[in-house]
């Protein structure tokens, strides 16, 4: 059965076939400004699936303009929910539903690629979540800051004697942490701020679990944060969408929540 994995962000959507138990090629866009026909041309186009399985933080638009794109695509599609346990991941919030789908899915994406191993599993969009994973897949909780990117918008905004002063001039980012302008200062002080949470939640993790847990990256902003990780670290651009063929693939039996089906 060949099965359409939707991941819906809050401005970026990723999608990927699963077919035989193999993922497939993924692909991104930016879908604020999609109607219900374009998530239809873009996400099925002339290849139909069988079924979708997606998971979203964007709201209840994209939803159901994505359920209706299903089902003039004669596709069933089940939107992921949070259960107390599924794909090898026990959720240690007490009420499971609190913890945000994106990251339950991506912790069991992790779990399912490194085994047996204590992880961090950190997300890097316009917040920052880092959830802690035990080796034997116990979720320990987790926390959340704003990303980089929000970071920096939020002086911008918020500031006004930094907002002016970041404006034009040359870029003079100099070594390390220490910007040469006011701009290149916020950038930086937002990337730092979050590889610097990052060591801090693994010295934690270790301390909870007795092994540094090995840090698990994704988020459209990874790949400005990752380099300054100094961590054992792993980056996973497609984590939320390999969680999803786990769960599509029998894992997710307590987690999925069918609401239109295949036309018969």
């Amino acid at each position: 059965m060949r099965i359409l994995l939707v991941d819906a962000g809050n401005t970026r959507i990723k999608w990927a076939y699963l077919e035989r138990g193999r993922l497939g090629r993924g692909r991104a866009a930016t879908h604020s400004s999609w109607s219900a026909a374009t998530y239809d041309r873009q996400l099925f186009g002339r290849a139909r699936p069988a079924h979708v399985w997606a998971t979203s933080v964007a709201g209840p638009g994209v939803k159901h303009s994505l359920a209706g794109a299903a089902r003039r695509a004669g596709a069933g599609v089940t939107f992921v929910s949070v259960p107390r346990h599924g794909g090898g991941v026990r959720v240690g919030y007490p009420e499971p539903w609190r913890l945000g789908v994106d990251r339950f899915v991506a912790a069991v994406g992790a779990h399912a690629l490194f085994p047996g191993m204590p992880l961090c599993v950190v997300g890097v969009g316009t917040a920052m979540t880092i959830d802690l994973i035990g080796a034997d897949g116990r979720h320990r909780g987790g926390a959340i800051i704003p990303g980089p990117s929000l970071m920096v918008e939020t002086l911008f905004k918020g500031t006004h004697g930094i907002q002016r002063r970041a404006q034009g001039g040359t870029t003079q980012r100099g070594r390390g942490l220490f910007a040469r302008s006011t701009r290149d200062g916020v950038l930086q002080g937002g990337r730092y701020a979050a590889a610097a949470l990052i060591d801090r939640a693994v010295d934690e993790g270790r301390a909870l679990l007795g092994r540094r847990p090995l840090v698990v990256l994704t988020g459209g902003g990874g790949h400005v944060v990752r380099p300054l990780v100094r961590s054992a670290c792993v980056g996973v651009p497609d984590l939320v969408l390999r969680g999803l063929a786990v769960l599509a693939q029998g894992g997710g039996r307590e987690a999925g929540r069918v609401i239109s089906r295949r036309p018969r």
